[in-house]
């Protein structure tokens, strides 16, 4: 059971229409299990998650023909260093700033078989 979940996401889910539903609830439940310390809200209308109450990790909900989510630092940059090495994932992260990053799944399948090492992926980069 996935006790970090939000009722305010679980609500926004349920009215969801959207053609990656399923995957989307996949994928979300899938960070949440990953790693307690992650909390979730909704940013940009869409699910967002949290480490240490700054937003790390985004779905972008607006393209309806794939699961797009965009890895950032938070609202705002930051001026610390950022230890992260985008070259361990790539094929699965797409860098398209020097501290955002975005991963897209075309399809369920693409989003299960990878599902491991995103979570993985969303470890790694919500405490870099």
């Amino acid at each position: 059971m996935t006790l970090n979940r939000n009722p305010a996401v679980d609500s926004f889910l349920e009215s969801l229409d959207h053609p990656m539903k399923p995957v989307i609830e996949s994928l979300r439940l899938a960070v949440l299990d990953s790693d307690e310390a992650i909390t979730e809200q909704i940013k940009w209308k869409a699910p967002s998650f949290c480490y240490d109450s700054v937003d790390r990790v985004t779905f972008n909900l607006r393209p309806l023909n794939h699961v797009q989510l965009i890895f950032h630092r938070g609202a705002k940059a930051s001026g610390d260093a950022f230890d992260f090495d985008p070259s361990k994932w790539s094929g699965l992260l797409d860098m398209i700033g020097q501290d955002r990053g975005q991963v897209i799944f075309p399809s369920a399948e693409a989003a299960a078989t990878r599902q491991d090492e995103f979570i993985g992926l969303v470890r790694e980069w919500v405490r870099a």
